[in-house]
């Protein structure tokens, strides 16, 4: 009585092999999990890539594509089969993806809005799983000068003091600055530290003549801005 198993990569079909139906149809043609297997690149004795690459998907079975965004190198790992080599390849195309979404073509982008500032720092921050306090540094026209990370970790006051983000703002010469930072449950309801902090760093910055125009928490796929809630006047 034979028993089922999963195919080996050589036993399928040329075109429904994830390499050569890239070649042939595009990248687009490709499931996740396909696109996946081709940066695992081999599978094990008892695994094919393939199948590699869907255990790797169902790591964090109730988000998917996004929860692969969350796992570290050392969580992929832990998966039999993944090692560092593999683990730090999918680590580095998922970084490439994220600051691709973040770029703007030709000039510095202009904000001029909350949901500008959500949407140029949403792709970087929304699968991180510790916080993330950006300065976005703002010129007399609002456009972008740069958007250096002040801090990571638990979002207080230790962690995030009016020096560092003024330190940037001034090293630029920023007319204004707009901070950020990710809740990483997903949920980007303001908490009573994201509030003392922010109208800790506008009064500061009104000492320095570097105006804070919003703080703009990001969650997952949207956003809250002290601004707009009457936080920041």
């Amino acid at each position: 009585m034979s028993v089922d198993r999963p195919l080996m990569l050589k036993e399928l079909p040329e075109d429904e092999r994830p390499r050569e139906k890239m070649l042939t149809k595009g990248a687009s043609s490709l499931s996740n999990v396909e696109l996946l297997a081709i940066l695992l690149r081999t599978g094990t004795k008892k695994d094919s890539v393939v199948r590699l690459a869907e255990r790797l998907l169902k790591r964090n079975e109730d988000m998917g594509l996004a929860g692969l965004a969350r796992l570290s190198p050392q969580d992929m790992s832990r998966i039999k089969g993944i090692g560092a080599a593999k683990s730090l390849t999918v680590a580095a195309a998922i970084e490439l993806g994220k600051r691709l979404a973040s770029l703007v073509p030709n000039e510095r982008p202009v904000l001029r809005s909350p949901q500008d500032a959500a949407n140029y720092m949403m792709a970087k921050l929304r699968y991180e799983t510790k916080e993330n306090f950006v300065a976005i540094l703002l010129s007399t026209k609002n456009h972008i000068i740069a958007a250096p990370t002040i801090s990571v970790g638990t979002l207080n006051a230790s962690l995030v003091h009016p020096r560092e983000l003024f330190k940037e703002a001034i090293n630029y010469s920023a007319a204004s600055v707009i901070l950020v930072h990710n809740h990483p449950s997903g949920d980007p309801s303001p908490s009573r530290e994201d509030i003392e902090l922010t109208q800790k760093l506008v009064n500061a910055g009104k000492f320095l003549e570097i105006s804070v125009l919003d703080h703009v928490i990001i969650g997952d796929n949207k956003y809250v801005s002290l601004k707009e809630k009457g936080i920041i006047v």
